[in-house]
Order: structure tokens, then sequence, then C-alpha cells
């Protein structure tokens, strides 16, 4: 009995903490590169439907708070090129990391607080590879680039817009999100037949101690 009083009596210290951290987990609703066919030129992306990362919170008077999250997403994409005498095709794979630094306020509650929050986020790429292969009448040729010419920018920044509910739960709190970020510019670009999207939602669920 004494253990478990001394239990409670620790998670409740923990809620009183102007600190808390966890864990960030999410789905995409948005597709990382949206891309077009054409008569010579085909593309396809595919953005894995998983989010993750950790988030940290700094809890301030007034119903306000800083949030700093660091998310993990994974996409790949391949395209392929008609030409007069052969074709070209390239498969490209690359992981991207987010950062988001928000502002909170939550609205007043004891078990169940809405929340706004608003702030910036950059995001870049890392592990980029792009492996193109070349079948020409004469040649064939294979080579492997972290610069593929679709590339505009490896890191880029957003504003970011989001919505949700904190949900206390005995020692935890969960709090389910929708997140809006419009970035400032693309990542990829290649004559707006494949290109990365500068609007882009997710779900989110952060699972704090």
């Amino acid at each position: 009995m004494r253990s478990i009083i001394i239990l409670l009596f620790s998670a409740a210290a923990a809620f009183s903490q102007p600190f808390s951290a966890g864990v960030k987990l999410g789905v995409p609703m948005t597709d990382f590169i949206s891309t077009v066919q054409s008569g010579t030129f085909n593309a396809n992306s595919t953005t894995n439907r998983y989010i993750v990362g950790v988030t940290a919170e700094l809890h301030l008077p007034l119903g306000l708070s800083i949030e700093g999250d660091v998310l993990y997403r994974h996409f790949n994409y391949t395209s392929f090129s008609s030409l007069v005498d052969g074709n070209i095709t390239s498969s490209a794979t690359s992981n991207a990391w987010e950062f988001p630094l928000l502002v909170k306020y939550k609205f007043p509650s004891k078990i169940v607080r809405p929340y706004v929050e608003g702030g910036v986020a950059w995001d870049t790429l890392q592990g980029l590879k792009d492996s193109i292969t070349t079948n020409l009448i004469s040649t064939h040729t294979s080579v492997s680039t972290s610069s593929p010419g679709e590339l505009k920018n490896s890191t880029t920044m957003g504003i970011v817009l989001g919505a949700g509910v904190e949900v206390k739960a005995l020692v935890i709190k969960i709090s389910p999100e929708i997140r809006y970020t419009r970035w400032t510019d693309q990542h990829f670009n290649a004559a707006n037949l494949l290109q990365s999207n500068q609007n882009q939602a997710e779900f989110l669920v952060g699972i704090t101690f």
C-alpha cells in the first residue's frame, strides 16, 4: 500500500512539472510528391503512411506552452522517360526529417482540453539516393546520385497551424490533432510533372509523460 501511495504522489508531481516529453505518431493526409503522366514521361510516388518521432513541451502560465517535435517519414518515387532511341528510368528513395516549433494555447478544462497551435517548421532530406538507368540503342549505363535533376531544395521552411485535444489518462496525456503546414519552397520540381507538395496535412497523436 505504501508503494502505491508513493507512486500516486510521484505521478501527481509529474503532472505539475513545467516540462513534459514523449512520442508522436501519425499518418500523412497528403502525398509527399505529386506526379503526372505525359506522352513520353511517366512518374509514380509512394508516401509511406506513417509518421514517427519525439515531442517535448514547455508549459507556461495562462494555458500557453511551447512545443518542439522531431518527426520522421519516408518516401520514394520512380520515373520513366521515353526517348527516340531508348529510355531512361529513375528510382529514388529518401528520408524526410521535420522539425516543428509551435506555440500552443489550451482552453481551460480539467480532463479534456481543446487547443490550437501555430508556428514554424523546417523539413530536411537525408539519405536521398536516385538510381538512374539509361537504355539506348548503343549504350546501357547505370549511375546513382544524391542530387537528382529534379531536386531544388534539400531543406525548406513552412508555416504551421493545428488544432486538437489533450486528454489526461492516469499518468499520461494523449493529444490527437490535425496539423497543416504550408511550405515556402519545394523539395522537388521536374517541369511540373513531378513535384513535392507545398501543402501538407497530417493526423498526429502525442503521448507525453
